[in-house]
């Protein structure tokens, strides 16, 4: 899509509720108590999580972990260990949660009501973050000494462990151990990562950072999302431009900011499915609970794409540079007299590619046509000459706002007709797309 014109380069405040009281046995889907407004709906909104906090300098990651939970509209309710609070304290993830932190097994008040068994189950799920060699020790064996471990062995929803330690600790063979016992037992794993540690080593241990730890929470709420209209349904979404390099620090891109795709690839997650997003260079999250993966070139894209193969749907959304350079430069060119010499040679055309597939084709192939003038004509003659089912059609004039904006105005180009759709938020147009498509691969 990328054109050697204009559109082309080379190259908080925190709302803290006074009241917002989640006791025991209430819930914010009774309540309906919201501290944040959210510009997308997510797999988590409405899904409360029980946060257990364990005693590791990765804790201070867990007031940004709460913040963003929250934005995605979770409620968040953290029970924090003794050691935990040795990093932060139960006022602060108190107010950025909007709830009560538990601390203590033999409360009173909260185990009158047997606190650590409602706790456990009130839960949509329960996440370990940090995850200590010790709690996972606990764990695996079982043991009930505290409120954190107590309420552990009690729950009957889905439990995450985010695991943050010393290197020689994170591969000592007790800690695999316990590791496999826990995996064995199904419960889910995200990190860690390798690097710097806090206590001046290099190596694995570091736990997974914050986007990672709320992909991984969304992917494990989907998979219970069994009865959503796309449950069990593979679907493959492209995103964002491609940088094709001219030496190792220009490249020719184009001005896809990516929103557009990544709002497709949450909102048919939501409806159930299995959703592996490829994307080129941008500055959108990763949307919860789908499979990321990053490229910068066309036949990076194009080998991704392919990689995720087989998938019942492809939705071809990215704004792939039509041109590469050939004769990338291995150095920096220099300013001169005299500007280079750009010889382009065309990029694979993926969208073209997963439709003429004579094995393994998606079930239903949608691409997108950025136009700036005549704009149905050229869509209905992309579709024909691609060879997919449908196009989604947008104006992308100057002027339009569909680069990088947060609305769109399409037309759905199918070999029914044209379905012309409203302006709309590009969320909103994501939507309606997945409905779409569900309702597609039902008939």
């Amino acid at each position: 899509m990328t054109k050697l014109d204009k559109y082309s380069k080379i190259s908080i405040l925190w709302d803290v509720p006074s009241q917002l009281p989640w006791a025991l046995g209430s819930s914010p889907r009774a309540t309906g108590q919201r501290t944040h407004q959210k510009a997308d709906r997510s797999v988590l909104d409405n899904r409360r999580i029980l946060l257990i906090v364990s005693g590791g300098i990765a804790a201070v990651k867990v007031p940004d972990l709460i913040r963003r939970l929250r934005e995605r509209g979770a409620s968040v309710r953290c029970i924090l260990t003794r050691a935990g609070a040795q990093f932060v304290t139960p006022l602060s993830l108190a107010a950025l949660s909007g709830d009560k932190v538990y601390t203590e097994l033999f409360s009173l008040t909260d185990e009158s009501e047997m606190g650590h068994i409602r706790l456990s189950r009130e839960a949509d799920v329960v996440l370990v973050a940090p995850a200590t060699a010790d709690i996972m020790a606990k764990m695996a064996h079982g043991m009930a000494d505290d409120l954190a471990t107590t309420a552990l062995l009690a729950t009957d929803k889905p439990v995450i462990i985010a695991p943050s330690m010393n290197v020689m600790m994170w591969t000592h063979p007790a800690t695999q151990a316990n590791l496999a016992t826990l995996q064995g037992r199904q419960i889910t794993t995200v990190g860690p990562g390798a690097g710097d540690l806090a206590c001046g080593e290099v190596g694995d241990g570091r736990m997974a950072e914050v986007p990672e730890i709320i992909a991984a929470v969304g992917r494990l709420l989907r998979k219970d999302n069994r009865n959503g209209p796309l449950a069990r349904r593979r679907i493959l979404v492209t995103s964002g431009p491609t940088y094709e390099p001219i030496d190792p620090v220009r490249y020719l891109a184009n001005r896809s900011s990516g929103k557009q795709g990544h709002a497709i690839a949450a909102a048919l997650a939501n409806l159930g499915a299995d959703v592996t997003l490829v994307s080129g260079p941008t500055h959108e999250p990763a949307p919860d609970g789908v499979t990321l993966i990053r490229v910068e070139t066309a036949i990076d894209m194009l080998k991704a794409v392919r990689a995720g193969l087989p998938a019942d749907v492809a939705v071809c959304a990215a704004a792939v540079a039509d041109w590469g350079v050939s004769n990338p430069a291995p150095g920096k060119i220099k300013k001169g007299a005299k500007p280079p010499t750009l010889r382009l040679a065309p990029n694979p055309d993926i969208l073209a590619t997963l439709s003429q597939l004579s094995r393994g084709r998606p079930k239903l192939v949608v691409g997108f046509a950025a136009e700036t003038n005549n704009l149905l004509k050229n869509a209905k003659a992309k579709r024909a000459a691609k060879g997919c089912d449908w196009i989604v059609a947008n104006d992308v004039s100057p002027g339009t706002g569909a680069f990088g904006g947060d609305s769109n105005t399409v037309h759905l180009v199918t070999a029914d007709g044209v379905e012309d759709w409203p302006t709309m938020r590009k969320q909103a147009v994501a939507e309606r797309l997945a409905a779409r498509i569900a309702e597609a691969l039902s008939a």
